[in-house]
């Protein structure tokens, strides 16, 4: 296997009517599995990493399923602790032309949120490791799960191990403040930086000049002003920042930008047609990774990840199923999409 990376967060059970039915039409959920970090840890098994995931799920067969969902692509899960009721749900309700995708989440109460200290052993995941990753979604479930990921960050740097993070603000799991105060701490320890437009402002109240998210207006001298700021503030080595133009909720025009400490680079813009766009931004966060870790140089570096969040827009479900060879295809200018003889 290649380089180890950690990932840590909450793995849900997703339930999705079929196709487009709204949740009022449904008789039927399709379930599958994903949450942030264990999406990001499932990119990087498909592209030959040693990708470890690390949670706590209940010991009963919905947990297990869990668990198996994560095995079967390869991620190491020998260090999930068990025990604890319940596995988060969400619902989703596919959105289509004008009409917004919809999430809805039941995921009080469960393991990870009920998780203590004493359930992960910092220094023995991270043996070996060069990276942990981990999203602003994690630290939100609350004050005792953001305890539990400063400890783990606090040991990732002790072990000299690089920390990204995806600033990822949910506002159904907790306010602005709330966010800029507990992001604020955590950020110390961060090396990369993952954000989208909205995200910089929501959490650090940090915002791109001229840009209209709703809009899809997209000012390119206005992110980079974004991603200096972050970067002084937090002392952040890189700073990727996804660009969604959201043109409709099956079109969105799809891009980024890196900002090394030095120079800015902007990726290639995709046009998009959306099959799922649940977990493209983790399928960005696994490609980033991914690229750094095979030393890659920083224009390289956003290509491959925008590439390969291009590619999961296509895929149904929250993991990104597609090989390094196929986003290095994308990357280097092969969008045809003509079938592979």
């Amino acid at each position: 296997m290649g380089k180890k990376v950690v990932t840590f967060g909450e793995i849900m059970l997703r339930l999705a009517p079929e196709g487009y039915y709204r949740f009022v039409q449904a008789n039927t959920f399709g379930a599958t599995y994903g949450g942030g970090e264990a999406n990001v840890a499932v990119s990087l098994a498909n592209y030959g990493f040693d990708a470890k995931f690390v949670t706590k799920l209940p010991a009963h067969e919905i947990g297990q399923a869990a668990v198996n969902s994560l095995r079967q692509y390869g991620v190491d899960t020998s260090d999930i602790a068990r025990g604890g009721d319940r596995v988060g749900i969400y619902f989703l309700e596919k959105g289509a032309s004008q009409r917004p995708s919809k999430v809805i989440y039941d995921r009080a109460g469960s393991s990870i949120a009920e998780a203590s200290a004493s359930d992960f052993d910092w220094e023995k995941i991270f043996e070996g490791a060069e990276w942990f990753h981990f999203t602003g979604i994690t630290p939100a479930l609350n004050d005792n799960v953001a305890q539990i990921c400063l400890e783990a960050c606090k040991e990732a740097k002790k072990q000299g191990v690089k920390i990204s993070c995806d600033l990822n603000y949910r506002n159904k799991l907790w306010s602005k403040e709330k966010a800029g105060q507990v992001m604020g701490e955590l950020c110390k320890y961060v090396d990369v930086c993952i954000a989208n437009e909205e995200d910089a402002a929501d959490v650090f109240g940090i915002s791109a000049a001229d840009t209209d998210v709703t809009a899809g207006e997209v000012n390119h001298e206005g992110y980079k002003d974004v991603a200096r700021q972050l970067a002084e503030r937090f002392g952040f080595e890189k700073v990727a920042i996804t660009l969604r133009e959201s043109l409709s909720a099956n079109d969105n025009n799809w891009s980024a930008m890196l900002y090394d400490g030095s120079e800015y680079y902007f990726s290639k813009k995709y046009k998009m047609h959306i099959v799922d766009r649940v977990g493209g931004g983790d399928s960005f966060g696994g490609g980033l990774i991914c690229a750094i870790l095979s030393g890659y140089d920083s224009a390289k570096t956003i290509e491959f990840a925008v590439a390969a969040s291009c590619l999961k827009h296509s895929i149904e479900g929250d993991f990104n199923m597609v090989s390094m060879a196929e986003v290095e295809k994308l990357a280097g200018g092969d969008a045809s999409g003509r079938v592979q003889r």
